[in-house]
């Protein structure tokens, strides 16, 4: 180990950027930013569901029955 610092998974620097390498070498320089990028929409959708289900809004209870669209309203 160079500096004795171990990375996530204790993976050292010359693994991570194997792994980099590799990843630009398959999808290239462009599609990286935009996987990335959806990754993180990705992750944040998933947070903010697991947020919603701790509050309790996702109780169905709690919400109106759908409405017929064929039904006339006075």
């Amino acid at each position: 180990m160079n500096s004795g610092i171990l990375l996530i998974f204790g993976l050292g620097t010359t693994e991570l950027l194997l792994i980099a390498l590799v990843l630009l070498l398959l999808f290239g320089g462009k599609k990286i930013p935009e996987l990335m990028r959806g990754l993180g929409k990705g992750v944040k959708n998933f947070k903010d569901g697991m947020d919603g289900m701790d509050d309790g809004s996702q109780n169905p209870s709690d919400k109106n029955p759908p409405s017929d669209p064929t039904e006339k309203k006075p």
